[in-house]
This record gives structure tokens, sequence and C-alpha cells, in this order.
């Protein structure tokens, strides 16, 4: 077992995302600690359903098919549960012939703080709370919000992400908030050369643009997508913005605010990344959707 993970590109799930833990946690709610603790215990042999983060785990790991061992994908899990409990979740695991086998069970204590520890690029869970500490730790993360799980059965991994507040700083977000449609045009059109400063997800990307760059650019195992609700003349900021980051973005799709929901169904998103919590709520019914509480959207 490798004893470093500096050339992989490592993804923490909590296990509640990755697992359906919906009847169990309710138990929790409505009996406590300890009947919680039994429930779990008495079932450490039943599988757990699969969660919204389960398929694309999956497709990430099935990843390592192709790359070598020192620069593939690390899934690691963190939870709430302590080890006693998550014994089920680790039967889970196995039972679906998933590679992880690194975690942090963390006895009713938040696991975020282990994601720097790992050497984690980026954080999926159910509790905004967590997400939002990760962010603060410089890591890219978001709330599952979605009802559905998932992509095509395809090999390939597709990503959507927005720009403002997401890849991109809200700077420009910020205008538009506080100023209008109009002033952002024009603050956008006037500093179309300077690169927006870099959002949560940007290092993220960087770390897919690597795994990209191990293959041919017509055979890589990963496609990217920026869908924004921007249009010209706002698009050439973006477009030098990546330039300038030398980072490659397979689609690009400007929308002047038309709805994303059925651009990612065309795209057919394993997951979508937003910080706008209306774009989410269209997109969740039908696409993956993690909501990034960042930015001026997000106080």
């Amino acid at each position: 077992m490798p004893t470093k993970l500096e050339n992989k590109l490592v993804i923490a799930i909590s296990s509640r995302a990755l697992f359906n833990l919906d009847d169990s946690h309710q138990v929790y709610e409505n009996d406590g600690l300890q009947a919680y603790s039994e429930y779990q215990v008495a079932r450490e042999e039943e599988p757990l359903e699969p969660g919204e983060a389960f398929p694309l785990a999956h497709k990430l790991l099935r990843l390592n098919d192709r790359l070598g061992d020192d620069s593939g994908v690390e899934v690691v899990l963190l939870s709430r549960n302590s080890a006693d409990t998550g014994l089920r979740v680790f039967n889970s695991i196995q039972h679906y012939s998933l590679d992880i086998s690194r975690a942090a069970f963390c006895g009713g204590e938040s696991p975020w703080r282990y994601i720097n520890a790992f050497g984690c690029q980026l954080f999926l869970s159910n509790e905004a709370e967590d997400v939002r500490n990760a962010l603060d730790c410089g890591v890219a993360a978001a709330t599952l919000v979605s009802s559905k799980g998932g992509g095509t059965d395809s090999d390939l991994l597709r990503f959507a992400f927005d720009g403002d507040a997401v890849l991109f700083s809200d700077e420009a977000e910020r205008v538009y908030k506080s100023e209008g449609l109009e002033a952002f045009t024009a603050s956008e059109k006037a500093a179309a050369r300077e690169p927006l400063g870099g959002g949560p997800f940007k290092p993220f990307l960087a770390a897919l643009h690597r795994l990209q760059q191990a293959f041919p650019a017509t055979e890589a195992p990963i496609r990217t997508a920026l869908v924004t609700a921007r249009s010209a003349p706002a698009h050439e900021r973006v477009i030098r913005t990546l330039r300038a980051w030398d980072i490659r973005i397979d689609e690009s799709i400007f929308l002047g605010g038309l709805n994303k929901t059925d651009f990612l169904k065309a795209y057919q998103a394993d997951v979508f990344f937003d910080d706008q919590p209306i774009h989410c709520e269209s997109a969740s019914p039908h696409i993956a959707t993690g909501h990034v509480p960042h930015g001026v959207a997000n106080p």
C-alpha cells in the first residue's frame, strides 16, 4: 500500500454521501445515539444502498484501471460514525468492491478536520457546516443536494462547473449583485484582459487537468465543462483567464441567463457544482448536484 498521496487526486466523501443512511439517521434523530448504534450493529452485515456520491466515486475509482498507481485517484471516507458503528459502512464498501481503504471515523465529531492531513482536493458531504469549514481550509467542497446520484453508465466522467464564485473568485459577481447587469457587463468588458482570481474549485480543476494530460486529448476519460450564466461580451475575460492559468476546459457554455438544467442534461454531467442555490435546486432532480456555499450569494 502506498504511503504517500502527493501524486494522486484525493477526494474525501462523507459516509452519508457515499451511502443512503436516511433510515439510520432517522433512528438517531428520533431515539438518540444509543438506539442508532444498536441499529447499525444489528444490521452491519446488511449492505447499505448507494447514496448520491456513489456513482461518482465508482467512476473515479475505475479511472485507476487506466492510470498508474502513483498518479491515480484515491477516495477517502470521512465519517461522524465511530469505528464500531462504521463497520457497516466498511462492509458495504467491500460488498460493492470499492477500492477505498483509508477512512476517519470521528465518533460524533466533524470529520472535515482531516481533509488537509489526507491531502484532499475535493470534499463532498451532506453536512453544510462541514463543507463551509472545508472551504475555509482552502479545499474545494460542496454540499450534495441532489435527489439523483450520477450521470450515464459510460466510462467517461463528466464534470460541470459554474464560473463565478466556483472556478473563479466572486469579484465580478459582487459587481452584478450590487450594481446590476449593465454595470457588470461594462466592468467585465473593461477588464477583459485581466485574469479573474481563482475560486475554491480552481485547484480541483487543475488536478483534473493534470489527469487529463496523461492521455491524448481525444482519449481522456475525464471531460470538463464550464456552464455559466455569462454571455458576450463578458465571455472574453473567462476565456483569457483559463488561458492565463494554462488549464484546459473541454466545453464552455455561455447561457446569458438561460436555465442551466437542460444544458447539463444534454452534456450528460455526472456532477455539477454551483454557488447559487436556485441553480442547484433546478438541476438537482436530474443531475448529481453540489452546492458550493461560497461568495456573495452565500453570506
